[in-house]
């Protein structure tokens, strides 16, 4: 019998890079049709309801008969104002259930899909509008949330690129630029910070970007901004190779957090394994393994939501799930969030999954960025353009201006 043939899960195999942009462009639809029906007056829970609906039916259209896992990689999450935390009600917590959309709050929806295990990740943040149609510009310290948020996220990301990897020039040139110290994480947090106090916002302590692996949304790296104590290190560095979850958050107080007494109702399963007493324990721990795998999922995702609330306490308490704890702004001021799954290549970032880009000409501030460091850092590409040589060059020429996603798109080719 001849021996199975292991797969090569590192981006080395067009393969891996494929199912990762299949799972994106599933996260991005649902995302788009989530964020359209966060008007004034929705309800939180039918959103995320929905949402994971709508994320089984478009995975389930992809990869038919094929003998690889496939499922949600995080459930649909719609947090309010101050929530930090992806946030999740559940129908059997009455109040909780019944929250609703405010008028102009900053929500963030977090949602994402995995193909074979190979998970993408986006969350985005939107002002809530009084009706879906409803378009025009932002003023303000709304505007000054939303500007400060993504110009931080920006910057980030170019921040995530190793040294080097995009230099042009003689040989020479390449190798210096490669040698270039790499920002410590002190640094980067320095820099985000004054991004955000640029628009008088702050930036959230202890958000982390983490390493994304087979099965595994939280690696061997991560990445700490703004660590409220010595515990929050950051570990490993990006490399070519690697794929990450890039998230972003700004307050437009302290950006201090705290924990709320409110149920965890997001939890994941880890690597420890414990005899569970209770039998509605062992029930809760093998649906979820079925269904979820590694990657989070909600007490609402499950087929009974009561005995979930029961036999959760002992699969937590034994360490063998992790519940994600509701955490929101100290000062209860609106926050800003987003997460962006990238992949570092030799022509630099692919956008996987990213939230959409934001058309800064709607927002209205007399407040703007002014370091020049960080202005010129903005100005760099995130990837290489190579796009085939020839192809296109009388568009190219009447181009005025590319947007991310078309860089990113173009950096993909030679991968």
């Amino acid at each position: 019998m001849a021996e199975e043939v292991a797969v090569d899960y590192t981006l080395n195999n067009p393969d891996t890079l494929t199912k990762y942009k299949t799972a994106a462009q599933i996260s991005h639809k649902v995302l788009e049709t989530v964020s359209g029906w966060c008007v004034e007056g929705a309800k939180i829970l039918s959103l995320c309801q929905k949402g994971d609906k709508l994320l089984e039916e478009e995975i389930a259209k992809v990869y038919k008969g094929k003998k690889i896992s496939k499922g949600i990689s995080h459930p649909t999450t719609v947090s309010p104002s101050s929530y930090i935390t992806p946030y999740t009600p559940l129908s059997t917590d009455v109040e909780e259930a019944a929250t609703l959309l405010k008028l102009n709050e900053p929500v963030k929806i977090q949602l994402g899909a995995q193909i074979d295990g190979l998970g993408t990740i986006v969350c985005d943040t939107i002002l809530v509008k009084a009706d879906k149609d409803e378009d025009g510009e932002v003023s303000g310290r709304d505007a000054d949330l939303m500007l400060a948020t993504y110009y931080a996220n920006e910057l980030l990301l170019r921040l995530m690129i190793p040294p080097g990897l995009l230099a042009s020039g003689s040989e020479e040139d390449k190798k210096k630029a490669a040698a270039e110290k790499r920002p410590t994480q002190s640094k980067i947090s320095q820099m985000l910070e004054t991004v955000a106090k640029s628009y008088d916002c702050n930036l959230v302590e202890g958000t982390t970007s983490w390493l994304f692996e087979r099965n595994e949304i939280e690696g061997k790296k991560k990445l700490v901004l703004n660590p409220p104590d010595k515990e929050g290190r950051s570990d490993g560095v990006p490399e070519v190779g690697d794929v990450w979850g890039v998230e972003m958050g700004i307050s437009l107080g302290s950006g201090k957090v705290k924990t709320i007494d409110q149920r965890p109702t997001l939890h994941r399963r880890t690597t420890i394994t414990y005899q569970l007493k209770r039998p509605s324990s062992r029930q809760i721990l093998s649906e979820m393994v079925k269904k979820f795998g590694n990657f989070p999922f909600s007490l609402r995702q499950l087929d009974d939501e009561r005995a979930a609330k029961v036999g959760v306490v002992e699969c937590v308490r034994s360490n063998v799930l992790r519940q994600y704890e509701v955490v929101t702004d100290k000062d209860n001021a609106p926050v800003a969030r987003l997460l962006t799954t990238i992949a570092i290549t030799k022509n630099g970032l692919v956008r996987l999954g990213a939230p959409p880009v934001l058309d800064v000409s709607l927002y209205k501030t007399d407040k703007k960025i002014t370091d020049e460091q960080i202005l010129k850092i903005l100005e760099q590409p995130t990837a290489r353009s190579t796009g085939a040589k020839g192809k296109n060059k009388k568009k190219k020429k009447k181009a005025a201006k590319k947007t991310v996603d078309e860089d990113e798109e173009e950096s993909s080719d030679d991968e």
